[in-house]
Parts: C-alpha cells; sequence; structure tokens
C-alpha cells in the first residue's frame, strides 16, 4: 500500500476534515500515515500550530502514523519538496496531501489502483484526485500533460523529475516555444505565475512541478469525477484567498481504470481550456464589479 504524505501548518478545523474524510476511505486502515507540521513562520501562528500538532499525535486507526514536527518554519515548498524527496526516496512512491484537501471514499483505491497499473508506464509522471468543475462530460480517466498539486501522487522515477530552478524552466519553456501550449492554449497564465515564482512573488512549487513534468513530455491521469475537494479556498490559508469558483462535487462511485490511451486527451483538453476562459471572465466581471463600487458607478 502506498504511503500518504499530510501537510499541515495551522488549520486545525481543516486538518480534522482532511483526516476524517482519509478515515472513509476502504484502504485507510492499511495505510501508513506521514505528517509533516510545519513550524510558525512568526509568534502570531504559534498557537494555532500547536492546536494542529495536539490533534495530530492523537491520529489513530491507520497502520502507523508518523509525525516529522519542523523546528524552524520551511515554507509550504521547502516542507513539500523535502517531504516528499525523503518518503519517495525511501519507499519508491507515495500519495500527497495538504490539510485542505477533503477526499471521497474512493480516493485511495483510485490512487493505489493508477500507481499499480503505471508504475512501469514511462510516460506516466503522476496520478492526479482532483478535476475542475467543468461543464462538459469527460472521459472516465485521462491523460493530460504535466503535473498536477491537488490531491496527487508518484514515484520516484517520476519526481526525479522535479527541478526547483524556475528560471531554468520558463527559459526552456520560450526556447522551445512552448508558452501558449503549457498557458493551455492561452486560456490560464501558468507562465505568469512561474515568472512570479522566480520575481519571488509567490512560492509555488507546484508551477514548478507542473513546468518539470511538461518540459519532460510526461502525462498525469486526472478522473473524469473529482476524487478531492479543497476546502482551503476560503481565506484561511497563506496562499489562498476565498473563493468558490474551484469547488468540485465529490464523487460518490469509484473511477473504473480500463481502456485509457496513454496520451494527451484533446476531450479532457478542452474542457480545461473552456473551464480556464470562463474562470477568466468571471475573475474580470467580478474586478470590474468591484471597481465600479468603489467608484460608486453603477454596472450591470
Amino acid at each position: 500500500m502506498t504511503p500518504i504524505a499530510l501537510f499541515v501548518y495551522n488549520r486545525p478545523d481543516h486538518t480534522r476534515r482532511t483526516i476524517e474524510a482519509l478515515k472513509k476511505n476502504l484502504l485507510f486502515q492499511e495505510s501508513d500515515l506521514f505528517v509533516f507540521s510545519d513550524a510558525p513562520k512568526s509568534a502570531v501562528h504559534a498557537e494555532s500550530v500547536c492546536e494542529v500538532r495536539q490533534y495530530i499525535r492523537q491520529i489513530d486507526g491507520f497502520k502507523s502514523v508518523t509525525i516529522v514536527e519542523r523546528k524552524t518554519n520551511l515554507g509550504l515548498a521547502r516542507s513539500i519538496i523535502d517531504g516528499v524527496t525523503s518518503i519517495v526516496n525511501k519507499y519508491g512512491h507515495i500519495i500527497v496531501l495538504e490539510d485542505d484537501m477533503v477526499t471521497s471514499p474512493h480516493f485511495l483505491t483510485y490512487m493505489n489502483e493508477a500507481l499499480e497499473k503505471y508504475a512501469d508506464v514511462d510516460r506516466v509522471v503522476s496520478i492526479h484526485g482532483y478535476v475542475y468543475p467543468v461543464e462538459q462530460p469527460l472521459p472516465e480517466a485521462f491523460f493530460l500533460p504535466g503535473a498536477d498539486c491537488w490531491g496527487w501522487a508518484t514515484w520516484r522515477r517520476g519526481w526525479a523529475y522535479y527541478n526547483s530552478d524556475g528560471q531554468f524552466l520558463l527559459d526552456e519553456l520560450k526556447r522551445r516555444k512552448l508558452i501558449r501550449a503549457f498557458d493551455f492554449n492561452g486560456t490560464y497564465p501558468f507562465s505568469k505565475m512561474l515568472e512570479g515564482q522566480i520575481k519571488g512573488t509567490n512560492d509555488s512549487w507546484a508551477v514548478r512541478w507542473y513546468a518539470s513534468a511538461f518540459l519532460a513530455d510526461k502525462l498525469t491521469l486526472y478522473p473524469g469525477r473529482s476524487l478531492v475537494h479543497n476546502i482551503g479556498n476560503d481565506n484561511s490559508g497563506t496562499h489562498c484567498g476565498k473563493s468558490s469558483d474551484l469547488d468540485a462535487k465529490l464523487s460518490n462511485i469509484p473511477i473504473i481504470l480500463s481502456n485509457i490511451g496513454i496520451e494527451p486527451s484533446r476531450q479532457g483538453g478542452k474542457a480545461f481550456e473552456c473551464f480556464f476562459r470562463q474562470m477568466q471572465t468571471g475573475l474580470l466581471r467580478r474586478l470590474v464589479r468591484k471597481i465600479c463600487a468603489l467608484l460608486k458607478v453603477g454596472y450591470r
């Protein structure tokens, strides 16, 4: 069974909900759980970090629970990179969650089945549990280029492609003229996110994971129905504001892994592009409304 790595910080209620959802999975009692608890960045977070640590010390029911309490604040990116690297180097594969990811009862089954099914398929770099709330129908499961970050899994061979050098990744995307493809045909500014990481305006490990896999021409498996719901877009997180745009309904039926072509899904890709366009339009409308409200001008 694949070990689970859970990264937590200062949100005790979110952490509790994440664990409670995992315990509804059929395979949780057979799974080893590793909890990485980052130290407080400042005194303001000390009490909530302490509360999280008190809770995770009481987690039971899993095959085993190992807690890693950081003595200094690493930040999300360094914590995940270090934790994932240590687990995959020791066990060869990993399932990764953060403290705001509520999972379907079928999440662990899907992850473990897919990890086993594609363990020796070199082009498959990772497995993903979340899928955007697109309006178009999706295949039961499908592949897209790159990698993703909301409830995911990989192998040692897959994580070996991770490159933390954002400038190198951006330069390669430009050199190979892949910026538009990387941005899902210009529908979402992932390359701008990568530029922000380089400039220090964000500390995204995820965009570097996506770029690393994308440049290596690797694929990630997505479910046609989401097995992860991110509850962190409630303005409680360090890196997320308040939004419901990415809220996905959890699937109450399992994902069947059969007859999936190991190639990018045109249907899945087009659905993502459409969703990104709609999301950008929605963001623009909200921005215009906010500006008009500030200017006390009517907007319709």
